[in-house]
Order: structure tokens, then C-alpha cells, then sequence
């Protein structure tokens, strides 16, 4: 496969668009854990469901290198690409943190400068210890990725420029030392205290999960990740691994990573590359201009409102039909309500969400973005895309 210059790439990856959707879905699933299972902490091989979030993140993360890198003119500017993510990004987040506040105050949380400020500018993530000081009671918690993702653009125009200059024949040896970078943060992260437990999780440490999950400098390993698969693909040096055996090891993966201990069940650098071979099949696929079940016109409808999915599904979660902001700690509901109100959040959400990307997203982005060059037609999601 020669390279692909940026004039012969494919304005649209429509399997990608979707596979948005697929994760901004594992991410909300994870969130009704408890109604799923019928248990707050649920055990392996229950887990799983709980792992779902963590990979979630994990993808947008990635796949917001490789489209960023896909899309990439070698015309742009920096301010010029600011302005189109922040355009993209921060809209939706400023509509949700509103209603946040809204449902705080009618739900009589105390809304502080800590659980105010660091959300509205998006440094959550920055903070260190956050969950102790009320940072993401009754809030819209999901933010904190935001913060990851405002720090990956920030550098961005610097990392492409860094990652371009390198040979196409070492992308692989790049990638190698990357996953296993990332395969050694939530080993490092032992080195910090080992109590108090999170609330979420009573096997993991508030300082062990902020630096292994929260913390930005370690989150863009997984955003390198896909500058690097991205290049790969460009400069025609993908191993081709289709998109059945690519998503059979992640959800392998998914499956290994439900059962590890700790913050390492957060976070682990082989579902990452595991991640990246998907990403990188389903381009591939896209590329070829093959059908994948990913790009039918439902799916990336659904791909297209999964960012304000993700911003809305939580404060549903909380103050919706699951009530989840009033937990006590145990789960009373019979099988049946809780399916309901499953079912319920699920519709709620997505309605709120199609509602959100066609009055607030969408115009915001084509009001006031600029972009380069007259490419259009991927954008990648923060998870938060």
C-alpha cells in the first residue's frame, strides 16, 4: 500500500463515525452497572460491565489522535485548529454544566468553588485528590475527559509535526515503546498512596486512580497511540488484521482487563493497542469502500450524536429514573424496575442527546469553526469523542 497524501484520503470513515456510538454506549452501560447486576460492586465476571467505561475513555482517546492526524492539513494553523476544537468541544460541555448546576441546587447539593470552577475550565483532571472535596458529587462527572482532551489539542499542532518527522519504517518500533509506556502507569502509580479508597471502588486508591486514570501526561500516551496508528495506515505500513480478529481482541482484552486488580482494571496499555488495530481495520475497511456494520446511515447518525450522549447520559443516570445521586448503597429494586428504569434512561438519554448535537452542537460548529483548507467530514469525539 503507497501513502496516502492528504488529497487522496477519504473525507469521511464512516465505520469510525459509528463505532462513536458503540463507545459512547459502553460508557453509559458501565454507568448502570448497578441496576444491571443488582450490586454497586459487582465481581468478576460481572466486572466486565464496569470495565466497559475505562475502555470507553480509552477509545475516544485514541481514535481522537488518529482522526486528528487523518484530517490533518499541512496548511493549517495552530490558532485555526484551536478554535474549531474548542468550538466543538466546549458548547455542549457549557449547556451540561448549567443543568448540572440546575439539578445540584434542586437536588440540595452544595455547589462550592471545588466542584464549580476546575469543571467549568475543564483542569479537573489536573487536580489531584479531587473526589474527597466534592469535586463530582452530583455533577456532571464525565467532564473530567474534557480536560484530557483540551490538553491533547493544546499540544497537538507540536506532537504531529514531531510524529511526522518519524521514519515510516520505525512507526511500529514507536508504538511498541508507547503501549508500553502506558502498560507501566498503573504500576507506577503504586508508588502514591494506597488509601483512602475511592467510592466507586473500594479496591482502588483516590491517588492511585487520579494518576492512572485521571491525571492528563499519562492519558495522552493513548492519544499518541493513535497519531502513530494513523501515520501507519497513511504511510501504508498497516498489517492489514481485519476488523473480526481486531475486535475479538478487544473484547478479549475487555474481558482480561474485567478481572485485574485495582487501578490496573482502570487502565491497561494492551486493550489500548487493542483498541488501535480496530480503529486502524475499520479505517482500512472504509478506505477499501466496504460495508461494515458500523457504517450504515443509523449508526452514524447515532456516531454523529454520541459526543452529546456523552455528555448528557450521566446527569440522566443521576437525577433520571435510576436516581443514582440518592443511592444508599445497596439495590432494593425488584429485576423488573430496574429493567424499566434501564430502558427508560437508555431512551431519555438518547433523545436528550439528539436534542443537544441538533440545537447546540451542530450550529455552534458551523457558525463559528473555520476549517482548513475546505476538509470536512470527521471530527473526532471527546469523550469524552
Amino acid at each position: 500500500m503507497q501513502t496516502l497524501e492528504p488529497s487522496a484520503r477519504p473525507n469521511r470513515l464512516p465505520s469510525l463515525t459509528g463505532m462513536r456510538f458503540v463507545a459512547a454506549f459502553a460508557v453509559l452501560i458501565s454507568h448502570l452497572d448497578s441496576q444491571i447486576v443488582g450490586t454497586f460492586h459487582p465481581d468478576p465476571p460481572y466486572r466486565v460491565i464496569t470495565t466497559l467505561g475505562p475502555v470507553g475513555v480509552a477509545f475516544f482517546f485514541v481514535l481522537s489522535g488518529f482522526i486528528l492526524t487523518w484530517v490533518a492539513d499541512p496548511d493549517d494553523t495552530a490558532r485555526l485548529f484551536w478554535r474549531r476544537r474548542l468550538v466543538k468541544l466546549y458548547p455542549n460541555h457549557l449547556v451540561t454544566f448549567v443543568a448540572a448546576r440546575i439539578l445540584m441546587v434542586a437536588a440540595g447539593v452544595q455547589i462550592v468553588a471545588i466542584n464549580t470552577f476546575p469543571a467549568l475550565f475543564l483542569i479537573e483532571p489536573w487536580i489531584p485528590y479531587l473526589e474527597p472535596h466534592g469535586g463530582f458529587t452530583g455533577s456532571n462527572a464525565v467532564s473530567w475527559s474534557l480536560g484530557c482532551e483540551m490538553a491533547f489539542y493544546l499540544v497537538f499542532p507540536w506532537l504531529i509535526r514531531l510524529i511526522g518527522s518519524i521514519h515510516p519504517s520505525r512507526l511500529w518500533l514507536w508504538v511498541a515503546v508507547v503501549v508500553t509506556a502506558s502498560t507501566a502507569v498503573p504500576f507506577i502509580s503504586q508508588l502514591l498512596p494506597a488509601q483512602p479508597f475511592t467510592s466507586w471502588d473500594p479496591t482502588s486508591s483516590e491517588w492511585q486512580s487520579w494518576f492512572a486514570y485521571l491525571f492528563p501526561l499519562p492519558r495522552m500516551l493513548e492519544f499518541v497511540l493513535g497519531i502513530l496508528m494513523a501515520r501507519i495506515v497513511i504511510t501504508g505500513k498497516w498489517i492489514r488484521l481485519g476488523m473480526t480478529p481486531a475486535f475479538l481482541l478487544t473484547i478479549t482484552c475487555v474481558v482480561v482487563q474485567s478481572y485485574l486488580p485495582g487501578v490496573f482494571h482502570l487502565r491497561a496499555g494492551p486493550t489500548a493497542l487493542a483498541v488501535a488495530f480496530a480503529i486502524a481495520a475499520s479505517a482500512s475497511a472504509d478506505i477499501r469502500g466496504a460495508r461494515t456494520p458500523f457504517s450504515g446511515r443509523t449508526m452514524v447518525w447515532l456516531g454523529e450524536i454520541s459526543y452529546a450522549l456523552y455528555m448528557v447520559h450521566y446527569l440522566v443516570v443521576q437525577y433520571g429514573p435510576v436516581d443514582a445521586l440518592h443511592a444508599t448503597g445497596e439495590v432494593t429494586a425488584s429485576l423488573s424496575t430496574r429493567l424499566i428504569n434501564i430502558l427508560l434512561t437508555v431512551v431519555i438519554s438518547i433523545s436528550l442527546a439528539a436534542a443537544l448535537y441538533m440545537l447546540v452542537e451542530r450550529p455552534a460548529v458551523r457558525r463559528f469553526s473555520r476549517p482548513a483548507g475546505g476538509r470536512k467530514g470527521l471530527e473526532p469525539l471527546s469523550p469524552s469523542t
